[in-house]
């Protein structure tokens, strides 16, 4: 950058953070003079860090953030850098905002799309009525071991000590209860 371009910006920055200094106090002419100055370059950044739609939310809500912290501006740095930092840091907001929110489906009926998707015939409360009932046919020390297995989650061992015969025995009975089961489940 040539020294005639630097000098103009420097002056320029300058400018800006008296603006903004000024505006402190929150006088209504001061504020927005500042506002009116600053709002181009701000707009043009907020465009390129995102698109020209959101833009405009994001110019509103940077100035709604430099608004509340302009009584504060000590004026340490250039007006235009405290500027864009608190535009990037809205920015960067948006876009964790938009990252935690969940996505919403393009389609226009989308409920339909998602009862599509859905497993088929699982079984139901009236299926659980039934289980029941083929599980009471089952003869005891069968629906013993598989209720212990198949259900508690028992490993065939544990069942075994619970039920006080070998692992064979209560793998023999879980086999032979499932298979009732299934027979009589396909049958009803």
């Amino acid at each position: 950058m040539n020294s005639v371009v630097s000098d103009e910006r420097a002056a320029d920055d300058r400018r800006l953070t008296s603006l903004a200094l000024a505006a402190r106090d929150g006088a209504p002419d001061d504020v927005e003079a500042f506002a009116r100055e600053v709002y181009a370059d701000l707009r043009r950044f907020l465009t390129y860090l995102t698109d020209v739609q959101s833009a405009d939310d994001l110019t509103q809500e940077t100035f709604v953030r430099v608004l509340r912290s302009l009584p504060r501006f000590a004026g340490r740095s250039s007006a235009r850098a405290w500027l864009l930092s608190i535009a990037r840091r809205v920015v960067v907001d948006r876009f964790r905002a938009a990252r935690a929110r969940p996505v919403v489906a393009d389609l226009a009926d989308w409920q339909a799309a998602v009862e599509r998707c859905q497993p088929r015939d699982l079984p139901g409360s009236h299926d659980a009525v039934e289980l029941a009932e083929l599980l009471a046919e089952v003869p005891p020390e069968r629906r013993r071991a598989f209720m212990l297995t198949q259900v508690l989650g028992l490993q065939y061992a544990e069942a075994a000590e619970v039920l006080g015969c070998p692992v064979g025995t209560v793998r023999s009975r879980v086999a032979r209860a499932r298979h009732q089961l299934s027979s009589s489940w396909l049958a009803a």
